[in-house]
């Protein structure tokens, strides 16, 4: 857990307390004496929290965690891999499978994807397709429902 800006009294100590309890690596960027708001995370680091300044810090941190060299990921090709766009006919076949889900009374967004089976980023995409063609309203809790 890496806290960045905590006052004394933060969420962020308790979260970072609880990680500590639990054996997890807790990870602090310095902050100001004189804020307030990085008092906490100051503390952190007084209490033996790992001090973090920059990427390394972080990457000597979590190397021993990972058993293996720390490689940034090669950027996805516009098209090819994971990331390939799906064709006319699968997003066809999308917007048909999302519409027969839809209805007047609001489904949960987590539960199209996965009655559906398909990506987040798909079942996203005919949402706001239907949403801008002003044929599908959003509610709270992460739901969606037909016009």
């Amino acid at each position: 857990m890496l806290v960045v800006e905590a006052a004394l009294k933060s969420g962020s100590l308790i979260t970072a307390r609880f990680a500590a309890a639990q054996g997890r690596e807790v990870m602090a960027v310095p902050g100001s004496p004189l804020d307030p708001r990085c008092n906490g995370s100051n503390d952190l680091i007084r209490q033996g929290a790992a001090l973090v300044e920059r990427l390394d810090d972080v990457l000597d941190v979590i190397r021993p965690l990972l058993q293996t060299e720390f490689h940034a990921p090669a950027p996805p090709s516009a098209f090819g891999g994971s990331m390939a766009m799906p064709d006319d006919a699968a997003m066809a076949q999308a917007h048909q499978r999302i519409d027969e889900l839809l209805s007047p009374s609001p489904v949960d967004i987590d539960e199209l994807i996965r009655l559906t089976g398909y990506a987040p980023a798909i079942v996203q995409m005919v949402l706001l397709e239907r949403e801008l063609a002003g044929r599908l309203q959003r509610h709270r809790g992460n739901k969606v429902s037909l016009i």
